[in-house]
């Protein structure tokens, strides 16, 4: 069974091992939260050129490339080249996707939802990833770019709340109260309490 976490992968090297299809959405996840990685094909499609803070390194897999990483991706389309590079990063204790073996795998991606800070997540555990995608798409639609806005103006006024109000029951309370509010009620509280921490 999978544990669900979110990482912070600013001190995390990561290889992707593949310059398919596969790896390219893997790396492109990767690139909408600002992570750079290094990819590793003896060829590339022509979408990762669009990619930013990718490094690509035209060449077979090799052990090395993945010796210092902490984080594996293995999205190659030979199965025994992505069986070997699980099989390496489970002796040397590394993360790691294997795209064609969940058994592999230590980690899996779910999908996602993001607007800016709110992130939503989906996973079926590899049983059904057209399911997942089902469900994604439809919390893509309840959950439009406003949700963005919103939720940067929901941590604002919380912090407000906070300085102001010394019992924690209250400020409890006043930051239950704000999830009722649709964005224009938010943004005329949080200018409320603006002006009362002036």
């Amino acid at each position: 069974m999978l544990y669900p976490i979110n990482l912070e992968l600013n001190h995390v090297e990561i290889v992707v091992i593949g310059g398919g299809e596969v790896a390219y959405r893997k790396c492109k996840n990767f690139s909408e939260f600002n992570k750079s990685v290094k990819v590793v094909a003896p060829s590339f499609i022509e979408l990762f050129y669009e990619l930013e803070n990718v490094e690509l390194i035209w060449d077979s897999y090799k052990e090395e490339y993945i010796q210092h990483a902490q984080m594996v991706v293995a999205a190659t389309d030979n199965q025994v080249i992505n069986q070997a590079i699980g099989e390496y990063c489970h002796l040397h204790q590394k993360l790691v996707n294997v795209v064609d073996s969940v058994s592999l795998s230590n980690y899996t991606v779910p999908s996602y939802v993001k607007r800016g800070d709110l992130l939503l997540s989906v996973s079926t555990g590899g049983k059904s990833p057209s399911l997942s995608k089902k469900i994604r798409m439809e919390l893509e639609k309840k959950y439009d770019d406003s949700y963005e806005e919103y939720v940067h103006l929901l941590g604002v006024v919380r912090q407000q709340i906070i300085e102001q109000y010394e019992d924690v029951k209250v400020r409890r309370r006043l930051i239950q109260e704000l999830i009722k509010l649709d964005l224009d009620a938010l943004k005329e509280e949080g200018r409320k309490y603006m002006s009362e921490g002036e």
